[in-house]
């Protein structure tokens, strides 16, 4: 019996469904405030939805208490303060100029499998972009919550040896 249950490891329908009609929005969101680097990005934005799985109870009761989108402005400012970030770790480029123009080489043609890569259609499954997105964010926030419950049952553990070592070191000089 838990007083506040622990997290699933399967993601709800609702956040499926949540990163199923919101995922397009949020990457061209994160792409725009990133200035066009694709892949930050895809960090930022699965950065985002990670947080948004592992709040996702809280921020679906707070929503319903309040009666506004607590879940959109959340990943809104979440995506905002990580842009922001993203910002400040960036190294601005230098401009070097040599001295003397560089040697020219030739370069061996392209393989016959980059010629064939180029007519042969793709692989990947766009339909199921959001379905995976979903569950990857959620497979991060629920291995965050194990990891968590583990350092507290650790931290709890501790504390009780210390206490009781506290306790009977109380005790015994108390003869």
């Amino acid at each position: 019996m838990y007083l506040i249950p622990p997290m699933d490891d399967e993601p709800p329908p609702e956040f499926v469904a949540f990163v199923m009609l919101r995922a397009g929005d949020l990457r061209a969101d994160a792409l725009r405030l990133v200035g066009g680097d694709t892949s930050a990005a895809e960090r930022i934005f699965l950065q985002a939805l990670t947080e948004t799985a592992s709040r996702w109870r809280r921020l679906a009761w707070w929503g319903r208490f309040t009666r506004t989108d607590a879940v959109k402005s959340f990943i809104r400012k979440f995506l905002d303060k990580s842009t922001e970030q993203w910002r400040e770790d960036q190294i601005y480029e230098v401009t070097v100029t040599p001295v003397s123009p560089p040697a020219r080489t030739s370069r061996p043609g392209s393989t016959l499998a980059a010629r064939k890569a180029a007519v042969i259609d793709g692989t990947a499954r766009t339909s199921l972009d959001a379905l995976a997105d979903a569950e990857i964010a959620w497979v991060h926030a629920w291995r965050r919550s194990q990891w968590r419950h583990v350092m507290r049952l650790v931290a709890g553990g501790v504390l009780l040896v210390g206490g009781m070592i506290q306790y009977f070191s109380w005790l015994s000089t108390g003869y």
